[in-house]
């Protein structure tokens, strides 16, 4: 066996201990500032295809009116939503009632795809059910996961200006007259939307608020009413009655809330006011005597 001197031994390949944790740091600090980039790159993305499901219902929309001689379609609040399913009429622009249980037609309708498939903005849609839902949204309630629940169906709601707000033949939206504000309008045809680049027909809802798809803030709401979601780094989606659909980022804390599975919203700050002054001045609103 041959024998080096000592100081012709071969030197080792490996790493020092102090070496591995340095190496180990370097990595550790680039990940750290790596992994928030990467995540603000994926919720870009989500608000991308979120931006396309918005615009793919509003050509739904627009198809649909086409069809029926300029009629927008049906938009319910939750008894008329129920009803459409129960007497299997399913004539809503979608079928369903989000909610956080699991019992009764609304827990049905969550996860119920056939009832989605059977609303009337449907044909128009090639029965896309992706389209009706943010791809952030991933919440489930403790209750539905027990039951083995991977999704709910929705995350867009409508704009109450929008449609026949009930299927009764007394009710006053068919006479053109807002469920909201009988001091305003329905807009029941494209044609009666005065600024249709200005006026919003989907939005993507908070999950703490959404339960029917019909969206509705009082004039003079000091806060929300209907939550408008805030799932894209603090902002929402919107879809217009001219075709166009566009991201609105959020300004203030009291229009961006965590999910914990019961709605409960703060007075608008002074943020706030301007985030509900954007909205407001989009919704639509016009006097029926104008």
């Amino acid at each position: 066996m041959k024998n080096f001197p000592p100081s012709r031994r071969p030197k080792s390949n490996g790493f020092t201990l102090i070496e591995l944790l340095v190496v180990i740091a370097i990595i550790a600090i680039l990940a750290g500032m790596l992994l928030p980039a990467l995540s603000k790159a994926k919720t870009k993305a989500q608000g991308i295809m979120c931006l396309s499901n918005n615009k793919q219902l509003i050509l739904a929309w627009h198809l649909y009116s086409g069809d029926f001689d300029d009629r927008v379609p049906n938009n319910y609040t939750i008894p008329g939503t129920q009803a459409a399913i129960t007497t299997k009429k399913f004539d809503n622009w979608v079928n369903n009632v989000m909610t956080w249980s699991t019992g009764g037609v609304d827990g049905q309708s969550v996860t119920n795809v056939e009832w989605v498939k059977n609303g009337v903005l449907a044909n128009f849609t090639a029965n896309a059910l992706p389209i009706y839902k943010c791809p952030s949204d991933n919440q489930m309630s403790p209750e539905q996961k027990k039951k083995g629940w991977t999704s709910r169906l929705r995350s867009n709601s409508m704009n109450a200006l929008f449609g026949p707000s009930d299927p009764s033949a007394g009710d006053v939206s068919r006479k053109g007259v807002s469920w909201a504000d009988a001091s305003y309008r329905q807009f029941l045809k494209q044609g009666d939307v005065p600024s249709p680049a200005k006026t919003w027909v989907t939005v993507d809802e908070h999950p703490d608020s959404i339960n029917d798809a019909f969206f509705i803030v009082g004039r003079t709401s000091s806060s929300w009413g209907d939550l408008p979601a805030s799932y894209h780094n603090g902002a929402c989606g919107f879809s217009f009655a001219d075709g166009h659909a566009e991201v609105k980022k959020w300004l203030s804390s009291t229009s961006i809330y965590p999910v914990k599975f019961g709605f409960n919203v703060r007075p608008f700050d002074a943020k706030g006011k301007l985030d509900f002054k954007w909205y407001d001045e989009r919704v639509g609103w016009t006097l029926l005597r104008q």
